[in-house]
């Protein structure tokens, strides 16, 4: 049981559902599927034994992900996931409902931000705030945005790459753009589709992108191969087709270079005493995303600038809505941090 005051920051991702306790650290990290019996409306099944459904489910089961492109997609379904995972993270009965802080993309809209609240309080905060991605990124990638100096982020999520410039606790211009894994997924599954008539599901076209994907083709992973099973759309009968490194990098090109027009398009925007600040420090990539092969070295290529991948990519954005609840005066201060009703 928890006192008056649980602070709980959550990365509320269009792939992962990461919750932040504090003094407790990351206690949860599952991804952001729920499954429902259609008949009965219930919940069958969240996060990772959801996820193991996707795809697999009988008829009267339906595996969905409630956020789309970082924004919710369906809000019921949202919200009882936010609940189950709040549950799940504070023990069953929390004596005192707790304080939230919730990330968003930088580009949501009033009503997207007002679904996002909303489902925190319905879901039992006490408190809901929530924080702008490349903030509580750069936060949690332990960058001191409260001088100065310009620090420049680029998070690259599920649903959404969100790239920033920030400086004296503030976001001094940014970008978000609706294009992160899920992008390179569906892209890879397009591909196979066209290039091969074989059918395969995002499971098998993510585990591609992860063994075999690459940003870069000058990388030595372009060269490496691995099986994919799937279905042959001619015969109708499985089959196994070898896939090159080469050609997942042919599949993703489009979306990467769109987070790399993306990044440009910022730095055209970002002050000139600004920009001489990021030259000296380079750029901070986080997010799951920021994990595919190469994805750096094609950055430095095209910027000329330092590229650095954060210690822990993932966790960045959850770390960083912990921090920002302890920092709570100095953020309402700059705008950064909307409250939520009380």
């Amino acid at each position: 049981m928890f006192g008056w005051g649980t602070d709980i920051g959550v990365d509320l991702g269009t792939a992962t559902v990461l919750v932040f306790v504090k003094g407790k650290g990351i206690v949860l990290n599952e991804p952001s599927v729920v499954a429902i019996d259609k008949k009965t409306g219930q919940i069958f099944a969240v996060g990772e034994a959801a996820r193991k459904m996707l795809g697999r489910t009988p008829g009267n089961i339906v595996a969905i992900r409630p956020l789309r492109e970082g924004v919710i997609a369906d809000y019921d379904s949202t919200e009882r996931m936010l609940r189950y995972f709040i549950e799940k993270a504070c023990g069953r009965k929390f004596f005192f409902k707790p304080r939230v802080m919730v990330c968003i993309p930088s580009g949501v809209t009033g009503v997207e931000e007002r679904a996002v609240r909303e489902a925190a309080m319905q879901a039992g905060a006490r408190q809901a705030y929530l924080i702008e991605e490349p903030m509580a990124a750069a936060l949690g990638a332990g960058l001191d945005i409260s001088d100065a100096n310009g620090t420049m982020v680029v998070d690259i999520g599920g649903g959404t790459t969100d790239v920033a410039v920030l400086s004296l606790g503030g976001i001094v211009c940014s970008k978000s753009l609706r294009v992160g894994g899920d992008k390179f997924d569906e892209a890879i599954v397009r591909y196979i589709r066209r290039e091969f008539n074989l059918m395969i599901g995002e499971r098998s076209a993510e585990e591609l992108k992860i063994h075999i994907g690459t940003a870069y083709i000058k990388s030595a992973k372009a060269d490496a191969v691995m099986d994919v099973r799937g279905r042959d759309l001619v015969s109708g009968l499985p089959k196994t087709v070898p896939i090159s490194g080469k050609q997942i990098h042919h599949a993703i090109l489009e979306p990467v270079e769109a987070i790399v027009a993306g990044v440009k398009e910022v730095l055209e925007k970002t002050p000139p005493e600004l920009a001489s600040d990021i030259i000296n420090k380079g750029v901070v990539m986080t997010g799951g995303g920021a994990m595919l092969h190469g994805l750096d070295e094609l950055l430095q290529d095209e910027t000329g600038l330092p590229i650095h991948l954060a210690d822990d990519p993932i966790s960045c954005v959850a770390l960083g809505t912990g921090k920002a609840l302890q920092m709570l005066d100095v953020l309402k201060d700059t705008g950064m941090v909307s409250k939520g009703l009380v």
